[in-house]
């Protein structure tokens, strides 16, 4: 499998599934033709995309995930394989009868992770991380006294400007921030499908109008990753689009690159599945054994 992430957001074009490959037709004729078990996630940003029945089915069996856009081009929902491992059942019994203390302290250990992949970043850019490292011992079971807030007002100003706000609606570089969440939400739902977790069941997000909060949960210490990408194409010469396919690519190529946490290098599909199955390991054993990397 080579996890490859699709994305159809230029021309007009239709899915259809032959002989297990997963073709991508315009009026020209065949333009692309990929194993279906190949292929992680499938973003149909082009409002003029037409699938067939097959094709989803093709990509739930293989594991896969069909992400949907919006006229703006950021993700509004997906589809995720529903059988993905054989103690699912079990897996499943486990999550929901996961104690609050247990759910608390993996939501700390999240947290502790994304802080310190924030000020990696910071360090990376400035030479220093504002003080990040010294609150990630601030971090309490459950993060009661919300340090993760307080470590993401230094780290935002700190990586674009001071008037800079986290906006999803915002038409500016919060574009390309938008979308690119969107497509590691879909990497880490299709990892938590496959250890046998529900990604409904959610340790801290409870968001009403999230289907998926525990991808919410874990996608969180990923996010660094696509920020920097992020900031680096803010910084281009360019009257381009926030929205530009070009720099939709640019994002999207970030996450599928090898990234190094202690002495592995592995790709982020590799360090989601790896986290998610530690996760299912911590519900059945009772105990707090998330392993989050640190990029």
């Amino acid at each position: 499998m080579q996890n490859r992430i699709i994305e159809l957001a230029s021309d007009p074009v239709r899915l259809r599934v032959r002989n297990r490959l997963l073709e991508v037709r315009s009026d020209a004729g065949v333009q692309a033709s990929i194993p279906v078990a190949d292929v992680a996630v499938v973003v149909a940003a082009q409002p003029q995309v037409t699938f067939t029945h097959a094709v989803l089915g093709s990509l739930a069996e293989a594991g896969g995930v069909f992400v949907v856009c919006d006229p703006r081009r950021q993700p509004i929902g997906m589809m995720l394989p529903l059988d993905g491992y054989h103690h699912q059942a079990k897996r499943f019994r486990a999550q929901a009868a996961a104690t609050a203390p247990l759910r608390k302290r993996t939501w700390q250990r999240i947290v502790r992770a994304k802080i310190a992949g924030q000020a990696s970043v910071l360090t990376a850019i400035h030479g220093d991380d504002r003080g990040l490292t010294a609150l990630i011992r601030e971090v309490k079971s459950g993060d009661t006294t919300n340090v993760e807030a307080r470590a993401a007002r230094r780290y935002w100003s700190a990586l674009f400007d001071k008037s800079f706000r986290r906006d999803r609606d915002a038409e500016n570089v919060n574009l390309l921030l938008n979308y690119g969440y969107g497509v590691l939400r879909a990497i880490v739902a299709r990892a938590i499908c496959a250890s046998g977790l529900h990604p409904g069941l959610g340790l801290h997000h409870h968001h009403r109008e999230s289907g998926f909060p525990l991808a919410d949960d874990l996608m969180e210490p990923f996010r660094p990753i696509l920020d920097l990408q992020v900031r680096r194409l803010s910084l281009e010469d360019s009257e381009e689009s926030w929205s530009s396919s070009r720099l939709r690519r640019e994002v999207v190529n970030a996450l599928i690159q090898p990234y190094t946490s202690g002495n592995e290098s592995r790709t982020l599909f590799d360090w989601a599945g790896q986290c998610s199955s530690s996760l299912a390991a911590s519900f059945e054993n009772c105990s707090s054994d998330l392993r989050v990397p640190v990029f």
